[in-house]
């Protein structure tokens, strides 16, 4: 889960700077890594200044792959398999092929994978580009809170998860775990009085977080054994899901479907026979959370980003 070496940062000034139409994001809508991408993108709607490339949420022995697209190829870099782009940039590398990439378009090179600071780099460095109403995700005079934030669900959610899943001792799942629902818990707390982690407003920490949370009962309460609770026993974190989930720029980026798949289908160590669950109910998400009591203003001064323009197909979709 590490950015490797194509981890540098784009910025005005740099070899790679921030140009609209210059740019290929590649993700999958599976990872949770480049979910806080897609959601960021959406926010923000750069969609049309960062062009989108989507892998199949099943991998083969060379890794991503472009089967969602005709013939197999990405449209607009011509490749088959995410790994080309990183080997066109260094052909020696030997490192993973992770998404989220951003690629040069005409270079045809990964230019920063660098999961943690692309959501951020697109909230400050792409601001020139940010639709009109645009949400401030990285507010300057809260950037020391929520990088204090982001550290601790990075160590203890995000990476968590992974962390008590694929634990090879006792020890090491006992601790992670223990780590995991610590930091659960004291988000329970967080959210029993503010409507997002910050306050009022949605910013970067709910980014960051809600991939995570919409992965935990699909995904983590059982595959990874993270099962001291599901997410739908923690009654604020739970609301808290929805109403992201229900909010323009958030749900409407999540695939349950390529997350199942991808989950149960590719990680055979845990699921040697490929067996797809049957839950859990995903018409839950949908239902009313009521965290309209505690106020806010989701998009600060701004306002929500219109209809997705790459709309997740319906068996990917929570309904009712």
């Amino acid at each position: 889960m590490t950015a490797s070496r194509f981890d540098a940062r784009i910025r005005a000034g740099s070899p790679w700077p921030v140009e609209a139409g210059r740019y290929r994001l590649l993700a999958g809508r599976a990872c949770p890594f480049a979910s806080r991408v897609l959601i960021s993108r959406r926010l923000l709607g750069l969609e049309d200044a960062l062009s989108m490339g989507l892998v199949d949420p099943i991998q083969d022995e060379r890794g991503w792959r472009f089967t969602l697209d005709p013939g197999g190829r990405d449209p607009v870099l011509g490749v088959h398999h995410l790994s080309e782009p990183y080997l066109a940039a260094d052909p020696d590398y030997d490192g993973g092929f992770p998404v989220p990439a951003v690629v040069d378009v005409g270079t045809g090179h990964v230019v920063t994978n660098d999961f943690d600071t692309i959501p951020l780099d697109l909230a400050t460095e792409w601001r020139p580009l940010h639709r009109p109403g645009a949400p401030e995700l990285y507010p300057e005079a809260l950037r020391e809170e929520i990088d204090a934030l982001n550290a601790e669900l990075h160590a203890d959610v995000i990476l968590g998860v992974y962390e008590v899943g694929m634990a090879k001792e006792q020890a090491a799942y006992d601790r992670a775990f223990a780590a995991l629902f610590a930091r659960l818990d004291a988000l329970e707390a967080r959210l029993a009085t503010r409507r997002y982690l910050m306050g009022e407003t949605i910013t970067e920490p709910d980014v960051r977080l809600f991939p995570s949370l919409a992965r935990f009962d699909l995904v983590y309460h059982g595959h990874f054994r993270c099962n001291r609770n599901k997410l739908a026993e923690l009654p604020n974190l739970w609301a808290y899901a929805r109403d992201l989930y229900q909010t323009p720029g958030f749900g409407d980026t999540v695939d349950f479907d390529h997350i199942n798949r991808h989950y149960h289908l590719v990680l055979d160590e845990s699921n040697p026979h490929h067996i797809l669950p049957g839950g859990p109910d995903l018409s839950l998400w949908l239902t009313p959370h009521g965290r309209e009591s505690l106020g806010g203003r989701p998009f600060g001064d701004g306002t929500p980003p219109g209809p997705p323009k790459e709309p997740v197909p319906p068996a990917g979709r929570a309904t009712a």
